[in-house]
């Protein structure tokens, strides 16, 4: 009877035990972006942080093929207070209208202030990040606009890397008349109403030396310049350098026709080099070049700034929980991983140049400058609209709908209000 007892006994405080163990663990559900922000390596991180934190299970959500149609998910899901999601990421160019929409826990209480805590990033990330003199979000990876090109047709034709546009349109139309190839094209861009259309509008505009707003925000569009850029693409088309539906193309159009030999010239985001020389399908493994983008003539350089961040929902019930996540993918030590493993560009100098980096992503030594000197997308609190305006009107003249004085017009009439 007595062990009868002590059985009994020993079964019931080993349930009591269990319950307690379950009743403390807290599941963080994740929203993680699409393909191109490898939710399959972040589940590899969440996987090594949830063995560390056995009391944390972390559920991850993916979809959005592109920035909008994620923003568009997460406007939906946060303007109803949801409290399903508890960490979810961003594009560089939203923790200003998040915060300011009430959506995002400020993480100055969960992580430190921002100037010890922010110091050790890229200084553009460590900008866009915090807003108010409040932590909005914390950097996932960087991201930049490259020009990849086919650096064995380069070679084979005996052209140099084009500095400007111009050179850009000549080296192209000299490869594909000696390739002989009907299919391939010179330069591929995004000019699909996507968000790689708004860095398409400012590419040619930047690399006039011109400004699309101040430090306070405040539209400073020079409409003469954003002509003569819109025009630039226009003109890339009459010559056969870029194809004619060019405003139908979107990211992974220009990815998948890289890869498959069809493009010398391509302006794409980090992310894409590991496409081109991983995939099992391209047909351009290690012929692929990287090159700073061409500027106007008489102009510099200047490329268009990307980049992911890991926020936690003002709504999150779970909010201490989510911010230490967060700060643990938000690491050296995780921005080193994703570097290695997927070629995802870091937040960290340092990592640039760490050895098993450069061994694994060779092109990264070279990579820093180019993302350390890139201009970021407007800063606005109403980016959403920002960003409507300037990609559907982009297309709108990419597709000859209208022209360039229109476009640059209706962006100017639009925004006016949006960015004073």
């Amino acid at each position: 009877m007595q062990r009868r007892t002590t059985l009994a006994a020993l079964t019931a405080a080993a349930l009591l035990a269990a319950g307690a163990a379950h009743a403390q663990q807290t599941t963080l559900r994740v929203f993680s972006g699409g393909q191109n922000q490898r939710p399959d390596l972040m589940r590899q991180l969440f996987d090594k942080y949830q063995a560390a934190n056995p009391g944390v299970k972390i559920e991850i959500e993916t979809g959005g093929a592109t920035s909008e149609l994620q923003r568009q998910y997460l406007s939906t899901v946060l303007n109803a207070k949801d409290s399903a999601i508890d960490v979810f990421m961003i594009d560089v160019v939203n923790p200003a209208q998040y915060f300011s929409s009430g959506w995002v826990e400020p993480l100055n209480a969960y992580v430190g202030e921002p100037a010890s805590v922010m110091a050790p990033y890229l200084p553009v990330y460590a900008s866009a990040n915090v807003v108010d003199g409040k932590i909005a979000a914390l950097p996932a990876f960087a991201d930049s606009m490259f020009m990849y090109y086919r650096k064995d047709l380069l070679a084979k034709h005996g052209i140099a890397e084009p500095k400007t546009w111009d050179e850009l349109a000549a080296a192209s139309k000299k490869i594909m008349a000696a390739e002989g190839n009907p299919a391939l094209q010179g330069l591929s861009i995004q000019g699909a109403p996507i968000e790689g259309a708004v860095c398409t509008f400012l590419l040619p505009y930047w690399s006039q030396g011109k400004e699309f707003n101040d430090a306070a925000g405040k539209m400073t569009l020079d409409k003469v310049a954003a002509a003569k850029g819109l025009q630039g693409w226009l003109g890339l088309v009459d010559q056969g350098v870029m194809k004619k539906n060019i405003a139908e193309v979107k990211t992974g159009d220009t990815v998948n026709e890289f890869k498959a030999g069809q493009v010398v010239f391509a302006i794409n985001w980090g992310f894409a080099w590991d496409r081109f020389q991983g995939d099992k399908d391209s047909t351009v493994q290690g012929k692929v070049g990287v090159m700073p983008l061409p500027a106007v003539a008489g102009g510099k350089s200047a490329t268009c700034i990307g980049g992911w961040q890991w926020a936690v929902s003002a709504f999150s019930k779970s909010k201490a929980e989510a911010a230490k996540l967060v700060r643990y993918m938000s690491s050296p030590d995780s921005a080193k991983f994703l570097a290695v493993q997927g070629s995802l560009m870091p937040v960290y100098p340092q990592t640039y140049t760490d050895a098993d980096v450069v061994k694994a992503v060779p092109w990264f030594k070279d990579a820093a400058a180019v993302v350390v000197a890139g201009k970021s997308r407007p800063k606005s609190e109403r980016y959403g609209e920002v960003s409507d305006v300037i990609r559907t009107t982009t297309s709108a003249v990419l597709a000859r709908t209208k022209t360039p004085a229109e476009g640059v017009d209706e962006i100017e009439n639009r925004l006016r209000r949006v960015m004073r």
